[in-house]
C-alpha cells in the first residue's frame, strides 16, 4: 500500500508541477499580448479546461476526430506558450500575430469547449412509419472480435494483479483491474481472461 502511495504521491506533484508551470507561462503570454487583471489568469484556465475536455471526450471513444482536433489546438496554445517563453519572445515588443492570437482565443475556446461538451455522441435513431419485420433466427449474434492486447500490457497486468493479491489477499476483480490499468472495459475483460 505505501509503494502504491509514493507512487502516486511522486505521480501527482510531477502533474502539479507541470501544471503550475504551463499555467504560469500561459499567464506570461496572456500578460505580454495586453491582457491584464482577472482577463490574463481566465487564459491558462481556459485552455486547461478545453485540453480537459477534449482528453474526456477521447477517453469516451465518441467523436474522436473531434476531439483530437480540439486537444491538438488546446495542446498547441499550451506549448507555444511555454516554448515562447524560453526566452524566445521579447515580451516587451510582442508581434501583432501573437496579440491576435491571445484576443482571439476566447472564441476559438468557446467553439470548442460547447462542441465538446454538446456535440451528438450518438446518432438519434430514425422513427419510420411504416413497420418493421424482424424475422427469428437461431443463430446466435456474432462475437465482438477480442480486442488485440500488447504483451507487455498483459505483463503489466500481472504485476497489478501479484501486487493486488498480495496486499488484500484475494485475487483481482475486473473492475479493479480496469481502474488500476485505465483501460476501457472490453480490454480489461480480454486481459482478465487472459491472467
Amino acid at each position: 500500500m505505501r509503494a502504491r502511495l509514493a507512487r502516486i504521491d511522486a505521480v501527482l506533484v510531477q502533474a502539479v508541477i507541470a501544471a503550475a508551470l504551463s499555467f504560469a507561462h500561459l499567464h506570461d503570454i496572456a500578460g505580454a499580448a495586453g491582457q491584464h487583471g482577472w482577463k490574463a489568469w481566465a487564459y491558462p484556465i481556459s485552455v486547461d479546461l478545453l485540453l480537459v475536455a477534449a482528453w474526456k471526450r477521447l477517453r469516451s471513444g465518441t467523436s474522436k476526430g473531434a476531439a483530437w482536433c480540439w486537444f491538438v489546438i488546446a495542446l498547441s496554445a499550451s506549448l507555444g506558450a511555454n516554448i515562447a517563453t524560453a526566452g524566445l519572445l521579447d515580451a516587451h515588443a510582442v508581434p501583432a500575430w501573437l496579440r491576435i492570437l491571445v484576443a482571439g482565443w476566447p472564441a476559438v475556446a468557446f467553439l470548442g469547449g460547447t462542441l465538446l461538451a454538446h456535440g451528438a455522441t450518438r446518432p438519434e435513431p430514425v422513427a419510420s412509419p411504416e413497420p418493421v419485420t424482424v424475422e427469428a433466427s437461431s443463430a446466435p449474434p456474432p462475437a465482438r472480435p477480442a480486442p488485440a492486447i500488447p504483451a507487455a500490457l498483459v505483463a503489466h497486468a500481472r504485476k497489478v494483479a501479484a501486487d493486488h493479491l498480495t496486499r488484500t489477499g484475494n485475487a483481482i476483480d475486473t473492475p479493479t483491474l480496469r481502474a488500476r490499468l485505465g483501460v476501457p472495459a472490453p480490454l480489461a475483460e480480454a486481459i482478465a481472461a487472459q491472467l
